[in-house]
């Protein structure tokens, strides 16, 4: 009975491999059909790249079919060979390498193709315009300080050049007791016209090959030497004849008129220095011009006060100028142009 048992449970019970039999085939089959869908999806994409491809082909044709044909012409009154495009029946000019090498070989203003010229070349010569740019910047800082500290000594110098009022002596008086600015201004003065006399040296060539600063110092001392001889000779006259009033008045007129000169001077001088040709040949005469209408001026002025000091009549003041103002200058410009010969 048991045997029998046994052997029913044999029939009846599945083996482990008879229950996973059905599980590994319903695996086939979805791996099949996964396989099956992967292909149709293939076949599909390359259905579609084939017809992308072939609907590029045909607009790369219809493309083609629509440009219209290139031709090379010439042009008539060049000889330019050019690519004509043909549209309506109509030949359009188009340019090509060929011809716009033609072009720029037939152009009249630039020589493309034609024979190098041969250019000389010369030496930059070295120019003192730096140092003299900051020459005349130390200039005017100088002019400004002078200007900035004794602003009330220049207001009446002003007043006293131009007689705006009738209290000149009491103006006079205040401008004597500033010895200082009075300083200043001179050496301002002896500067500014030792600038302007070593420019008009350097333009007419007087002394050629001489170092321009050595020259400005050499202005400057015949400038200081004249104008401090000038002072200690009519101190001297003054005190020998017993006209010391007269004196003093016509000291202080020259030395105002030489004071607003260094001022006045100062624009001219910026503009010698960098100007060239024909502008500082009229710049020159300008000038010129106008320190002789101030040297007239100062003569006017100063006739007045002296006549009135002392008996001086026109004449006797027009033999005091041709000996004391004309002559020494040109003794004094000839001794210096000896001694610059002789040191070059």
């Amino acid at each position: 009975m048991i045997v029998s048992l046994a052997q029913g449970g044999k029939d009846t019970i599945p083996s482990r491999e008879q229950r996973d039999t059905p599980g590994i085939k319903r695996d086939t089959v979805t791996r099949k059909k996964d396989t099956a869908a992967r292909k149709r999806d293939t076949a599909a994409k390359v259905l579609a790249d084939s017809a992308h491809t072939a609907a590029r082909r045909d607009t790369v044709d219809s493309v083609k079919a629509i440009r219209p044909p290139v031709t090379v012409a010439t042009r008539p009154d060049s000889g330019i060979p050019v690519a004509s495009v043909v549209k309506g029946g109509i030949p359009e000019p188009q340019p090509t390498l060929e011809g716009f090498q033609n072009a720029l070989r037939d152009h009249p203003y630039y020589n493309f193709y034609g024979k190098g010229v041969l250019i000389t070349e010369q030496l930059k010569k070295e120019s003192r315009d730096e140092s003299m740019f900051y020459f005349l910047c130390l200039l005017l800082f100088f002019y400004g300080f002078i200007r900035i500290a004794f602003l009330k000594y220049l207001d009446n110098l002003n007043t006293l050049f131009f007689r705006v009022t009738m209290r000149h002596q009491q103006i006079r008086d205040q401008v004597l007791q500033s010895p200082l600015p009075s300083l200043f201004l001179n050496i301002l003065f002896v500067i500014s016209t030792g600038l302007f006399l070593s420019f008009v040296a350097d333009y007419y060539n007087i002394v050629p090959g001489m170092n321009h600063w050595l020259l400005l110092f050499y202005c400057c001392v015949l400038l200081a030497t004249i104008y401090i001889g000038k002072f200690i000779l009519l101190k001297m006259i003054g005190w020998m004849f017993n006209i010391r009033s007269a004196t003093d008045t016509y000291i202080f007129i020259v030395f105002l008129v030489n004071k607003m000169l260094g001022i006045y001077l100062l624009p001219a001088l910026l503009f010698m220095a960098f100007a060239k040709g024909q502008f500082l040949t009229i710049l020159m005469t300008l000038t010129y011009f106008f320190i002789v209408i101030l040297f007239i001026y100062r003569f006017i002025i100063a006739y007045r006060p002296v006549r009135n000091e002392i008996k001086l009549s026109r004449f006797h003041f027009f033999v005091y100028l041709c000996a004391f103002e004309i002559a020494p200058l040109l003794l004094i410009y000839k001794v210096l142009l000896i001694f610059v010969e002789r040191s070059y």
